[in-house]
């Protein structure tokens, strides 16, 4: 059987109150998130500045947090090495980094790495990829097939794509081989 009776005061001012509770709790989570990831960040510079020592690295290290995600930049001459093969060996490092922060945390974490501007270049080579991506399928309606990109690289290009109207993006295949088509939008 269904209540269909209007609350009653009382039952008003307690869900008002649950309600107000609610977004208390919210506000002070996403504050305690915030500083959560700060400390991530912390906790990724000095695992990076750690690794910088031991390979002999010399490179300034900025921590913060951007996006709602931590994130480390290292910023010096000769990092080339650190990035590797089309960011391969950055990927790398980045993966350890962030078991370094789930290590100390025992939650996981979204944490970004960049050395030496890497992600920011190739950031906008991606932008001018998936922009040709667009034009050839506005000019030819046929779907484009990307090569294969880590998850860094095909978030890139879905952004871009994404935020023009009339195409679409989606990722397919199994990691290493993961790749984007482009395509037109239903």
């Amino acid at each position: 059987m269904t209540d269909t009776s209007t609350p009653s005061a009382e039952e008003t001012t307690a869900t008002a109150a649950e309600s107000a509770g609610t977004e208390e709790t919210k506000k002070s989570e996403s504050v305690a998130s915030d500083s959560d990831l700060f400390r991530q960040s912390e906790i990724a510079a000095d695992y990076v500045e750690g690794l910088l020592d031991i390979l002999d690295y010399d490179g300034d290290i900025d921590e913060l947090v951007s996006g709602g995600r931590p994130m480390v930049e290292v910023v010096g001459g000769r990092l080339q090495p650190l990035v590797g093969q089309r960011g391969a060996t950055l990927e790398a490092l980045q993966e350890l980094t962030r078991l370094a922060i789930f290590r100390a945390t025992g939650s996981p974490s979204r944490l970004l790495l960049d050395i030496g501007g890497y992600r920011a270049t190739r950031r906008k080579e991606l932008t001018a990829v998936a922009r040709n991506a667009v034009e050839k399928v506005k000019e030819h309606g046929d779907a484009v097939r990307l090569e294969p990109m880590s998850a860094f690289e095909r978030k890139c290009v879905h952004d871009v794509v994404n935020a023009i109207p009339g195409v679409e993006s989606e990722s397919e295949g199994v990691e290493p081989n993961r790749r984007i088509i482009v395509r037109p939008a239903d």
